[in-house]
């Protein structure tokens, strides 16, 4: 791997009963930059997540990540390596504070698992970078404020907060802005774009505007396969993608 690749897969295959979601899917991730998988829904996009921090074990091919072969790990152990990943659908404990779902984060990022049984003093310790991360997200003021009653764009804000909590040098982002309202997007692209200023991004996205302001660079997933790769100006006028991606008018 170049120096300045962080996540490269190789020959990257899942196979389902005779069913090919992924293949041979060749991937390099420039450190420090923000790196867009997109294409028509059923492309293999969630799937190759899924196969980069081993949720699915690959039915071939291999993953590297910082140098180093990551093919057979386990989702935990990648975590702790520092490429760490959000969810399509939101992952909050919604009984939990805002500052509470934070300080869980935290807690798994400090290494001791039985923090839950401290005392509340011990927690509280906590409550300042968790209040920090908050802030970071847009969410100040709803520190106190239960993540169930919390609106769906400020919920992914939250998550986002805790993905940070762990220190990620990689953040694997799947569809971040599903869903949301105009005004979400908008501070939720904002969020992305700061998160990414000390450390790499990699995301899923159907939004093609949030893509364009975002991106450095995009690969094009088709039937499993990469269609195209390059900035959003060589993809967007690749007459693959228009037919396969841009021309159906979805994700």
């Amino acid at each position: 791997m170049a120096e300045d690749t962080i996540l490269e897969t190789r020959g990257l295959t899942k196979e389902f009963k005779g069913f090919v979601a992924v293949r041979d899917v060749d991937l390099k991730v420039r450190r420090g930059s923000i790196h867009a998988l997109i294409g028509p829904n059923g492309a293999g996009k969630t799937t190759c997540f899924n196969l980069l921090t081993h949720f699915l074990a690959p039915t071939r091919g291999r993953i590297h990540y910082n140098g180093r072969d990551i093919t057979g790990s386990r989702p935990a152990a990648i975590a702790r390596m520092g490429l760490v990943r959000s969810f399509q659908i939101s992952a909050v404990f919604a009984h939990l504070t805002a500052r509470e779902n934070v300080r869980v984060a935290l807690q798994r990022a400090r290494g001791h698992s039985f923090d839950f049984w401290k005392d509340e003093r011990t927690l509280e310790g906590l409550d300042a970078r968790a209040d920090e991360l908050l802030v970071a997200v847009g969410l100040a003021g709803f520190e106190r404020t239960a993540a169930g009653e919390l609106a769906y764009g400020r919920k992914r804000a939250l998550e986002i907060a805790t993905t940070l909590a762990l220190e990620p040098e990689m953040m694997l982002l799947d569809e971040p802005t599903a869903g949301m309202a105009h005004e979400d997007v908008e501070r939720i692209t904002a969020l992305i774009r700061r998160a990414a200023k000390d450390r790499t991004v990699l995301m899923v996205e159907h939004n093609l505007s949030v893509v364009s302001k975002l991106s450095d660079r995009i690969t094009v997933l088709a039937r499993g396969e990469v269609l195209a790769e390059g900035d959003y100006d060589t993809v967007s006028r690749h007459p693959a993608v228009v037919e396969a991606y841009l021309g159906s008018g979805h994700a």
